[in-house]
Parts: C-alpha cells; sequence; structure tokens
C-alpha cells in the first residue's frame, strides 16, 4: 500500500502543481489584459487631447480665414469705389479738354492740354500730387 500511497501523492503534487501553474498563468493572464487596457484607454485618452487640440486649431484657422476674407472684401469694395471714381474723374477731365479744344479752336490762343493717361498701361507714371495716403494699422491684420 506504500506504493500506492506514493503514487497518489505523487499525483496530487502533480495535480496541485498543475494547479498552482493555471492559477499563478491566470493571474498573470489577469495582470496583463489590465495593463492592455490600461494602455489602451490612455491611447484613447491621447487621442481625444489630440482631436481637442486639432478642433481648436481649426476654429481659429477658419477665425483667420473669415477675418482675412472680410479684410479682403473690403479692399475690393473700396478699390471698385476708387475705379468708379477715376471714371468719372477721367470723363470730366475728357469733357474739360474738349471744351479747351473748342476754345483754341475758337480764339487761336492756345491751350496746353495735356494728354489724358491710360492708368492701366504706366499706373506709377500717374501725374498726382503729394497728398497723404490715409492708412489704418488694423487696415491689414497679419499674424
Amino acid at each position: 500500500m506504500t506504493s500506492r500511497q506514493n503514487i497518489s501523492s505523487d499525483s496530487e503534487k502533480d495535480y496541485l502543481m498543475v494547479d498552482d501553474k493555471k492559477k499563478r498563468r491566470m493571474v498573470s493572464n489577469r495582470e496583463s489584459a489590465r495593463r492592455s487596457r490600461m494602455r489602451k484607454q490612455n491611447h484613447l485618452d491621447e487621442l481625444l487631447t489630440q482631436v481637442a487640440h486639432l478642433q481648436k486649431e481649426n476654429n481659429e484657422i477658419v477665425q483667420h480665414i473669415d477675418s482675412t476674407t472680410e479684410c479682403y472684401l473690403q479692399v475690393d469694395t473700396d478699390n471698385n469705389v476708387l475705379r468708379a471714381q477715376m471714371m468719372e474723374l477721367t470723363d470730366r477731365l475728357q469733357s474739360l479738354n474738349s471744351v479747351l479744344f473748342v476754345l483754341e479752336e475758337f480764339t487761336g490762343f492756345p491751350f496746353d492740354i495735356p494728354e489724358i493717361p491710360d492708368p492701366l498701361m504706366k499706373p506709377w507714371q500717374l501725374p498726382c500730387h503729394s497728398q497723404p495716403i490715409m492708412a489704418s494699422a488694423n487696415m491689414f491684420q497679419f499674424r
């Protein structure tokens, strides 16, 4: 019977050893799974932070584009007004030159009638008086 007891004792030890290994593996697997979940959660938190940062940055860019577009539209409007004024003044000058030409023909007295410059050909050569150009600091808002 002693040999039976030895066999049963050995098998019990083997069973306890296997059971102990199994328990240690389960604990190790649980710990590994817990660490994996923590890494996954940390990664998700980092991604959410990055999304919030990129959304904020995108909103700032959109606001900058909107303000730049608003400035552009204002400058374009001002430019159109100036073009219309230039056309009106050019028409007036042509009318006055026509009157001077008729007077020159009628009186025989020579008038110095300047040629009307074409501002689209050489705008840098336009005769202009020294007049200050008014501008404000917030006219161009660049960052």
